[in-house]
């Protein structure tokens, strides 16, 4: 069973209400959060710890609970960071930089450990770019871990110029956006369930979507 989240960014406030309860569902091994970091070169120097990430609270502030925590980033030597993918519970992307997320994800060699592991996979922002089969980002598409077979972005902007800048993509896949630091899409089992404010972009035409959890 596949469960995968694509997630805007909550600020202070955390997951919404039904998110919190349609994670509660989800989430029943807590043995071991394995959170990824989309932290910039520039911070290389930073001592981080896994207690220190931010999303880390929205856990918290949602009665979620995980015997063990672990943060892969730029120190993490490869064979851990398999290692800690391959025994998560949850595997959670970070928002930040998602091309310095991806090369962190190209070097450990992490991507496919991600496509086929049976943990609940979630991504805020950058990290749920990442997790789309690809995505536009300043007029650039980059490809993603194509966990599902359409582009997800945060931060949604009703500017029409940008709406029309996703039409030749959107030809391609269906774009999902999550709008208002609410939004959320997930999948189970290949059906896509929509929380809060989310629009779809498809074929050249913008909807908003009628939430389904």
């Amino acid at each position: 069973m596949k469960t995968h989240y694509y997630l805007d960014w909550f600020y202070d406030k955390g997951f919404s209400e039904k998110l919190v309860n349609v994670l509660h569902e989800d989430i029943t091994d807590r043995k071991s959060l394995v959170i990824i970091s989309a932290k910039s070169p520039d911070y290389e120097d930073e001592q981080v710890n896994v207690d220190d990430v931010f999303e880390r609270t929205w856990f918290n502030q949602a009665n979620i609970f995980f015997d063990e925590y672990h943060l892969i980033d730029h120190r993490t030597q490869k064979e851990d960071a398999q290692r800690l993918i391959q025994n998560a519970s949850v595997v959670f992307l970070c928002g930040g930089n998602s091309r310095h997320q991806k090369h962190l994800l190209m070097k450990n060699e992490l991507s496919d450990l991600i496509k086929i592991s049976n943990a609940v996979v979630m991504g805020t922002s950058a990290g749920g770019m990442n997790m789309s089969d690809e995505y536009l980002f300043k007029c650039t598409v980059y490809e993603g871990m194509a966990l599902n077979h359409f582009s997800f972005e945060a931060h949604f902007d009703h500017d029409t110029a940008l709406i029309e800048e996703r039409f030749p993509l959107s030809e391609k896949m269906d774009i999902y956006v999550a709008a208002d630091k609410d939004g959320a899409v997930r999948v189970k089992n290949s059906k896509i369930d929509i929380i809060g404010n989310v629009y779809l972009i498809s074929h050249s035409k913008i909807q908003k979507l009628v939430e389904t959890l």
